[in-house]
């Protein structure tokens, strides 16, 4: 089905298992990359922006066989973009700022290869019941919630017990929009 060597410009072990999962072998590579975005950009448009500065990182290592793949999630709380908390105590804060609420989750994909380039742009609404302290405080001391956007992750815990609904894409909220993935790969030319 496919004639490119497909790079994964990403180290999160959830798009990694993702792509799998789809039937795509590829390589990982990573470059640290500066996640800064302009203040004035709409919430909607900062994951396609920074998954093209992660790219951009890349590509002057891509062979002309190589299609690169890179992408980035946000989650969204009344306009306002929840990133990685930086430390425990920030992970239960924003934890406690979802609980009972509505939020966006955003993921921006860059695809690019020597001749065609495509952006995709995914969001899913999450709906949190009222999380009790101790539930918090559960979740955030037995898993990871340092290098998630919004301290959480809908597979883990914290999903099966404290999200009552979403309106969108479940494996967005996981970290890759699969089904507008495989859209764009199964048709690349």
């Amino acid at each position: 089905m496919f004639q490119q060597n497909i790079i994964l410009g990403s180290g999160s072990p959830r798009r990694k298992e993702l792509l799998s999962s789809l039937g795509f072998s590829f390589t990982v590579k990573t470059k640290p990359t500066d996640e800064s975005f302009p203040s004035s950009l709409p919430p909607s448009e900062v994951p396609v922006f920074l998954a093209r500065k992660k790219a951009a990182a890349l590509l002057p290592d891509l062979a002309t066989n190589e299609m690169l793949l890179t992408a980035d999630t946000i989650v969204v709380l009344k306009g306002e973009i929840l990133g990685k908390p930086s430390s425990l105590e920030e992970a239960k804060n924003m934890l406690q700022e979802l609980s009972g609420k509505k939020h966006e989750v955003i993921s921006g994909v860059f695809i690019t290869s020597a001749n065609n380039e495509q952006e995709i742009t995914v969001s899913t609404d999450v709906y949190f019941k009222k999380l009790s302290l101790e539930e918090i405080e559960y979740y955030v001391n037995t898993y990871s919630p340092l290098d998630k956007a919004g301290a959480y992750g809908i597979q883990e815990w914290i999903g099966q017990i404290g999200v009552e609904k979403i309106h969108g894409s479940y494996y967005n909220v996981v970290g890759l929009p699969t089904e507008a993935v495989w859209e764009v790969l199964k048709n690349w030319k």
